[in-house]
């Protein structure tokens, strides 16, 4: 695949849900994507039981607060539509890929063989989705989005995923949008180096050209943004995607600086938008979580949760309990490395529907 085995940097558009479940809408995206030069598009296979918890709690919209598992419901389209969205892929000669956030997406995803599987950063402790991959579907390239992420929590992903024959690691700051002063992309060259894997980014920032085109002087082999077609329209990632002129500015601005030295880059975004602006961008290299996504840590990230109230005494069956992201007012849970774990396990107190497992819940 480009971005492994080339020297050019291998540009992902992220469409994710912008489509707003039009085959129509989607086609102006892969359009705009080519139109902007992108490599690869890459869409999210939704489906909210997968996410969330019904309860998770309320997102705040234009038109008001809504819950959040029904907003998710509303991204969810048929297989057929993204099956559309990949046979057009290939009439316009761009890769397709996709997201899955779970057992059934992950299935649907591997049958349309997409150029890769996408992990998506909450999702880089859902040791039972990764473990599938590692078993099922371990020739397809795997990207790995580490947002909201410790240095440990990379290496046990990439454990999980040890058998996959290409894989590749995205920085990423998992925050909308998330503040380039904050992206520390000196730790590119760092984890490509501890865990020697290419290591690239996600870039949630609203800036067209900073992160990306910093990336490649810190040594990034991958570049991922949204795109949309205006970020006045009503997609969830719409509000901190980038139009299509100005991710061909981008794709333009990352094709130059591939032909510049790090210092000749460097200098020159130094000189366009201040030394001091750069250096913080570039930060320490050290992997620790962005202030900007500190809160979310736990949060977004995957625990396990109870699908029904239970009594003590009852035994957790795989019915009644799911991996899920806890987002808004539910308590998170145990880290999903221990969902086969609590299989089986007996309760020694009442646990409410939508609750995070804890270990007191099973052991005194």
């Amino acid at each position: 695949m480009s971005f492994i085995t080339s020297s050019r940097t291998f540009i992902i558009a992220e469409i994710g849900t912008a489509h707003s479940g039009s085959f129509e809408k989607a086609k102006e995206l892969v359009d705009a994507a080519v139109y902007a030069g992108a490599d690869c598009v890459k869409f999210q296979i939704v489906y909210a039981h997968e996410i969330l918890h019904p309860d998770t709690g309320f997102v705040k919209l234009p038109t008001g607060n809504i819950p959040l598992y029904k907003r998710f419901k509303e991204l969810e389209v048929s297989l057929d539509f993204y099956r559309m969205c990949n046979d057009y892929c290939k009439k316009r000669n761009i890769l397709f890929s996709a997201s899955p956030f779970g057992l059934q997406s992950l299935k649907e995803l591997a049958d349309l063989n997409p150029a890769a599987i996408k992990i998506a950063s909450p999702e880089l402790n859902h040791f039972p989705l990764l473990q599938a991959i590692n078993d099922n579907y371990n020739n397809f390239p795997l990207i790995l989005s580490s947002g909201v992420s410790k240095l440990s929590d990379i290496e046990k992903a990439l454990e999980a995923t040890e058998c996959v024959k290409t894989r590749a690691l995205l920085h990423c700051i998992t925050a909308y949008p998330a503040p380039e002063e904050e992206y520390n992309l000196k730790l590119i060259k760092n984890l490509s180096y501890i865990f020697g894997v290419p290591v690239g980014v996600s870039d949630h920032s609203m800036h067209p050209v900073l992160v990306p085109v910093l990336s490649v002087a810190c040594g990034g082999s991958i570049i991922e943004k949204h795109i949309c077609l205006s970020r006045k329209d009503s997609g969830l990632d719409d509000p901190v995607a980038l139009e299509p002129d100005d991710f061909a500015k981008m794709v333009k601005a990352v094709r130059k600086a591939e032909k510049q030295t790090s210092a000749e880059i460097i200098a020159e975004m130094s000189s366009g938008y201040g030394e001091e602006k750069v250096l913080r961008i570039l930060g320490t290299g050290k992997k620790e979580l962005a202030p900007a996504e500190k809160q979310n840590y736990t949060r977004t990230n995957r625990s396990i949760h109870f699908m029904r109230s239970m009594k003590k005494g009852e035994v957790i069956s795989a019915n009644d309990i799911a991996v899920l992201r806890t987002e808004k007012i539910l308590s998170p849970g145990i880290s999903p490395e221990f969902y086969n774990t609590v299989l089986g396990a007996e309760l020694i107190r009442d646990v409410q529907n939508g609750s995070g497992l804890v270990w007191s819940d099973v052991i005194n």
